[in-house]
């Protein structure tokens, strides 16, 4: 078996990359969830997570499970067997979302759109106005659809809401865009935040992160759908006193704790900015390569991710492939309607600008590999240029600047 040096470059939108940080904080033995003094992280958590969800009034949830799970938590505490929901279908995610939909019993009504595009306004405002009795009782859509690498308007959702006055509730999958991109829950009147740890809250896999509105746990009350582990009423009742209703993973707590900790020394908006600049870096290259994304509106491209096109005749699964196997470069392949059509670069969570660069490197010399003619470092000299143009922040030694 041959050695490889160095770390592999997890560029994929996800899972991302863990710090050093977060794993010194997880690196640690059980402790007591019943212990007297557990509530204190209990309680830290959840008030500080509201921050990045961005709301005041909202209430936050830590689950033992993944975004899927709180997709799941969202629809069966807050709607009935048989409610009427009004979603899009713009990728794989938002697909699967769908597919639980149905599955749970729940009767969605779809808007398909060609994938790369975003969501359709006009057709979304007009199901809403047509509904004059409200049997829609919930608008779900996915913000980022990682497949296609399209940032979804969130606050046109609720304008069309507000504008046709109809009171379905406005559920949202942030899984790849919260505490990464602009995202904000009370402004933007969302009543169900959805997301998970392993993607800009740089966390491994297993911790489902939910924020509900006054209005949906309202709703939650009232709600006759059967459900237990993802139930709110009990979690509500054991963190009000600090503690969960079952066994929850406290290494993952404090992991979280650390994270958060992380991200709000950043600054939220900060941390939007970076991952804004980052992009546009990726962008640039992507350009300079003679290539293009498949977000079709440069609005909507992604700041966490960017799938791109592939030239006709060559496989997109084949860049993926060789990357990895050459370079120790993990990037993301194309996933169903569009396997083999576009390789995607994750940027999304605790990267910098080198790594993207070192990143950036690697593709070129993969996408040589493969046969497809790009003249290397021309995707790096344009994001390059581009990073120091837009000026690196100066990060200190031991809060001492350093002179420049």
């Amino acid at each position: 078996m041959s050695v490889i040096h160095g770390q592999n470059f997890l560029m994929v939108p996800g899972p991302t990359n863990v710090p050093d940080r977060v794993q010194r904080a997880m690196h640690r033995n059980s402790t007591d969830h019943r212990a007297p003094d557990f509530p204190e992280i209990t309680h830290s958590v959840l008030k500080d997570l509201k921050k990045i969800f961005c709301t005041e009034t909202g209430r936050a949830f830590v689950f033992s499970a993944t975004g899927t799970g709180m997709w799941e938590s969202g629809l069966t505490n807050c709607l009935n067997p048989g409610d009427t929901i009004l979603t899009v279908r713009l990728g794989q995610f938002s697909l699967l979302w769908i597919d639980m939909m149905e599955r749970l019993g729940f009767n969605p009504i779809v808007l398909d759109v060609e994938w790369g595009e975003g969501l359709p306004v006009d057709k979304i405002k007009a199901h809403l106005m047509a509904d004059r009795a409200h049997k829609i009782k919930s608008l779900c859509v996915v913000q980022n659809e990682t497949t296609v690498g399209v940032y979804t308007d969130i606050p046109a959702m609720r304008r069309v809401l507000d504008e046709t006055r109809h009171p379905a509730l406005l559920m949202v999958d942030g899984v790849s865009s919260i505490a990464s991109l602009p995202f904000k829950m009370d402004a933007w009147g969302v009543d169900v935040s959805i997301t998970g740890s392993q993607k800009g809250f740089m966390l491994p896999a297993g911790l489902g992160l939910l924020a509900a509105s006054q209005k949906a746990l309202k709703m939650s009350e009232t709600s006759t759908y059967p459900r237990c582990f993802f139930s709110w009423r009990d979690m509500i009742v054991n963190n009000d006193v600090g503690y969960f209703p079952y066994t929850p993973s406290t290494p993952f707590l404090h992991g979280l704790r650390e994270a958060l900790d992380m991200l709000l020394e950043e600054g939220i908006e900060n941390v939007w900015e970076r991952h804004h600049r980052l992009a546009t870096a990726t962008r640039l290259a992507v350009k300079a390569w003679g290539l293009k994304p498949i977000a079709k509106k440069e609005s909507e491209q992604s700041d966490a991710i960017t799938a791109v096109l592939v030239p006709a005749g060559f496989d997109g699964q084949e860049i993926v492939a060789t990357a990895y196997q050459k370079y120790n470069l993990s990037l993301g392949g194309g996933l169903m309607k569009v396997k083999g059509k576009v390789f995607r670069i994750g940027h999304i969570g605790d990267i910098n600008e080198l790594t993207l660069l070192g990143t950036l490197a690697g593709v070129e010399m993969t996408l040589r590999d493969v046969g497809i003619p790009v003249k290397l470092g021309s995707g790096v000299a344009a994001a390059s240029e581009y990073l120091q143009s837009t000026g690196v922040p100066l990060r200190g030694l031991n809060g001492v600047q350093a002179k420049i």
